[in-house]
């Protein structure tokens, strides 16, 4: 294996919190709210860079107003389906009450808005309706699944997020018999009519899972800001080193990380889990997952995608928070449990056993830390070639023999 460099584009902000309320400054929401209205911050399940200076930020901005801000945990199903587990997973991000000065409202209660015109019900988060105003803020990126010109963001927090495990599993129902597009702008209208949305936050993150667009974005303007938002988004996803590998060794997979634990939009099986379409960046014939984040709190969502795995990540999951997130996603297979071993040699051995007539040492192999830190990876020689004369790469090391530890254990990528 030889260590290599990758360079993306990296734009960033260097003070997060003060971007936010810069942004937050230039809606001159003061118009719109009086001293004394209680408003609702959303915070997400996913590992945002700097969530907790952002949501501070909006916090300090809200009461510059006069309000009285609220956080809502806004994440579906996740954190087990439960009020606490929700809460949890935002706590272990740093957005707790003692640090961003207000209270945490975390429930799984939802009331029903009204219906869309397909007919299904609008479910919303009770402490956020209840609120005088609502700040929707969420990470802008390609969804791992579904494709359009909007993905993930402001309107997926709207449908999903705040929608709770109630919303969550209407709506991944509603996907067997409508497009996400249809669902999706069908929910939104409803929310922005109905749900007193005072304005959005939006988050673009570079390809080294920093922070490099703060914008906020007033309700009338979400969907437009948020199609031009997920262009800049897909501009800079970080890709894998060489696009065709044999093996791809993942340290770890999380919700920290993405929605299925590793995304779908760097590993190739955004419409298949097992195998890549024409429509795919990477075509990875095996992978072989070696952890959990410690973030992710057990939900091995996303663990069906790969082939492999081993018993320190069957120890690891949390069988019960991983089914209640895949099932109510509509994803049952991504919870489905690949062959698993006792240590990382003996899968790595048995996943190059069934790579065809290619010879292990000719195979081309990949290793990443995880799916949102890709400028240091792992390449096999076989991939040299490749690589050569490529200004966005340098080659770090000299080939080494993988390194395992006297259990069979490979080394992390660092």
């Amino acid at each position: 294996m030889v260590r290599v460099r990758q360079r993306f584009a990296a734009p960033r902000l260097l003070d997060p919190e003060a971007e936010t309320r810069r942004a937050l400054a230039v809606l001159e929401l003061q118009d719109r709210v009086r001293s004394g209205d209680s408003v609702a911050i959303t915070v997400g399940s996913r590992g945002i860079a700097n969530i907790a200076a952002i949501t501070r930020g909006i916090v300090d901005h809200c009461r510059s107003l006069g309000l009285v801000p609220f956080i809502v945990p806004a994440m579906g199903s996740h954190g087990g389906g439960t009020a606490a587990g929700q809460q949890a997973v935002i706590e272990g991000y740093g957005v707790t009450e003692a640090a961003m000065g207000c209270p945490i409202r975390s429930s799984m209660e939802t009331v029903i808005v009204a219906e869309t015109p397909q007919g299904f019900p609008v479910h919303f988060d009770r402490h956020a309706f209840s609120a005088d105003h609502l700040i929707v803020a969420g990470r802008i990126k390609p969804h791992t699944k579904f494709v359009g010109d909007i993905e993930s963001g402001l309107h997926k927090m709207m449908l999903i997020g705040l929608g709770k495990h109630a919303g969550a599993l209407v709506y991944h129902r509603a996907i067997e018999d409508y497009s996400f597009a249809e669902i999706i702008r069908a929910v939104a209208d409803i929310v922005l009519a109905r749900c007193k949305v005072l304005c959005g936050v939006a988050i673009v993150e570079n390809a080294v899972d920093e922070t490099a667009v703060i914008e906020a974005v007033r309700p009338s303007e979400f969907a437009a800001r948020e199609i031009a938002l997920l262009r800049q988004a897909r501009d800079w996803l970080p890709r894998l080193p060489v696009a065709d590998c044999d093996l791809l060794i993942v340290d770890r997979i999380g919700k920290d990380i993405s929605g299925t634990g590793m995304d779908t939009n760097i590993i190739g099986r955004k419409y298949n889990d097992h195998v890549a379409t024409s429509e795919d960046a990477a075509n990875c014939k095996r992978i072989l997952v070696r952890g959990l984040t410690e973030k992710t709190h057990g939900n091995a969502t996303g663990i069906g995608i790969a082939e492999f795995t081993t018993r320190r990540v069957i120890d690891a999951m949390d069988y019960e928070v991983t089914r209640i997130n895949c099932v109510t996603a509509g994803h049952p297979t991504g919870a489905m449990l690949p062959v698993w071993y006792d240590s990382d040699r003996e899968a790595i051995t048995a996943a190059l056993a069934t790579l065809g007539l290619t010879p292990a040492d000719q195979s081309r192999v990949v290793q990443i830390r995880d799916t949102l830190h890709l400028a240091e990876v792992l390449v096999s020689e076989a991939c040299l070639p490749e690589l050569a004369g490529r200004d966005d790469i340098n080659v770090s090391s000299a080939p080494q023999p993988m390194s395992f530890d006297a259990a069979g254990q490979l080394a992390d990528v660092g």
